[in-house]
């Protein structure tokens, strides 16, 4: 049977030192000539004449070594070319080719960067760009960058005074030659997208399906700062907060555990592929699906993300400066607490797939209006939305507002208000008294 590092082939044609190229760019491997797919031996003629060609052929055409030897089985000659992993990238005729599962795959693009720097010992976020300089960075991110770290006591309060070049630096995020690298440009740039076209986050509300789009937002700048204006923009405008108080406090709390939403979010920050599309979040009535593009970590499956794993972050650079934040852990323990945060919360474990190139994570969204699903002995009525509360105040300044108007200072759909002010009245808190032209809205 095929596997990882066996191929086998009938009989030889030149076409088959790709297969050889994708076993030196990948862990090795052996390629059987004499074999049919299934394993049935039928074994080769010229048995003589590939002992004493193929080692030059292979070498001529990739500049590569390989054994080939004969093999005697069911009393046929079957030959076999033992290739070696390369640690330098191979090519066949400026192409490369790859071992995936099975298959050979040729490499292009995006994926052929990031094999050629991977076997220099260097990954993509590494690599010093040739036009930007200090001057594109953003002393209010790196500022913002030193009072996280301090206060998470990843950095001591020496560094207060240093300089964005001297920050850049000790981070190792400028280049031998002076060079910014792309982390840097991502993680603190004014304006990365001028470098970049992958960094954005594109937030959108659906109805029933993904062509009932009703609202979107679009939130660029730099990716240090990123999660703090999604979930600002969530807060205000696509996801319910719950209000409460512990005696004189007031506390607000996201419908969704907001510490594990954090680590899912920074996730899929520091793992994206910034060559490739912007990461995006669909916000239905009763879920949240979140895609970025970037496949997992070789040998790396969806359930290895969900157990206890080595840390193996795309862009190694990025995933320093969010450890020295106090944003992620550097271990792989991300799932424990988004585990811990969603079983707390009562709410289903969220769902990890790999979908069109990338990670997909579905978030089941809690029943509306109810700040503990689990626990029906709570009064509804004293449990708010902060837009349930907004909608109120501006009532209390103006009990003749119109629902245009509510709409306008709001920034939200007219179905949204109607659900609430639906939703404020059944709380028996709102009551609609006089006709919709001439009436008013007292609150009980």
């Amino acid at each position: 049977m095929e596997t990882q590092n066996i191929e086998y082939k009938v009989k030889w044609k030149d076409e088959f030192l790709k297969e050889i190229c994708a076993f030196a760019n990948a862990q090795g491997g052996t390629l059987y000539i004499g074999i049919d797919d299934n394993g049935h031996v039928v074994g080769v003629n010229e048995a003589k004449n590939l002992l004493e060609n193929l080692p030059n052929k292979v070498r001529d055409t990739m500049g590569i070594l390989v054994d080939v030897r004969k093999e005697r089985r069911d009393d046929k000659d079957v030959i076999a070319v033992a290739v070696e992993p390369s640690s330098v990238p191979i090519s066949l005729n400026s192409q490369y080719y790859i071992r995936s599962g099975t298959t050979k795959q040729e490499l292009r693009g995006t994926a052929l960067q990031e094999f050629i720097l991977k076997k220099m010992g260097k990954q993509w976020d590494d690599v010093g760009h040739d036009t930007a300089t200090i001057d594109c960075i953003d002393p209010k991110a790196v500022a913002y960058f030193i009072k996280r770290s301090i206060a998470a006591k990843r950095l001591t309060s020496e560094t207060t005074g240093d300089t964005p070049q001297e920050v850049l630096e000790n981070l190792r995020l400028v280049s031998d030659d002076g060079k910014l690298k792309y982390a840097a440009i991502l993680l603190f740039a004014k304006d990365p997208l001028r470098y970049f076209t992958g960094v954005q986050f594109k937030i959108g509300r659906f109805g029933e399906d993904e062509a009932d789009l009703r609202s979107q937002d679009i939130v660029e700048g730099n990716i240090l700062q990123m999660a703090d204006r999604v979930i600002e923009i969530l807060k205000n405008k696509y996801l319910h907060s719950y209000i409460r108080y512990e005696g004189m406090q007031r506390i607000e709390e996201l419908e969704i555990p907001e510490d594990a939403f954090r680590e899912i979010l920074y996730n899929a920050i520091v793992h994206k592929q910034y060559t490739g599309a912007p990461i995006q979040m669909r916000i239905f009535e009763d879920h949240i699906e979140l895609w970025n593009e970037g496949n997992l970590p070789e040998n790396y499956t969806v359930e290895t993300l969900m157990h206890k794993h080595a840390s193996k972050p795309r862009n190694l650079n990025i995933a320093s400066v969010f450890y020295k934040a106090g944003f992620i852990e550097a271990w792989g323990r991300g799932y424990k607490k988004i585990q811990d945060g969603f079983n707390a919360a009562h709410l289903p474990m969220p769902v990890f797939a790999t979908a069109f190139g990338g990670v997909e994570v579905t978030i089941q969204r809690p029943k509306q209006d109810t700040n503990d699903p689990k626990d029906d002995t709570k009064d509804d009525t004293k449990q708010l939305t902060e837009r349930q509360s907004v909608i109120l105040q501006l009532i209390r300044d103006d009990d003749t507002i119109t629902i245009a108007e509510m709409i306008q200072k709001t920034n939200v759909s007219a179905i949204t208000i109607k659900r609430d002010l639906l939703a404020l009245q059944k709380k028996e808190i709102l009551k609609r008294a006089g006709g919709r032209k001439d009436g008013k809205w007292v609150i009980l």
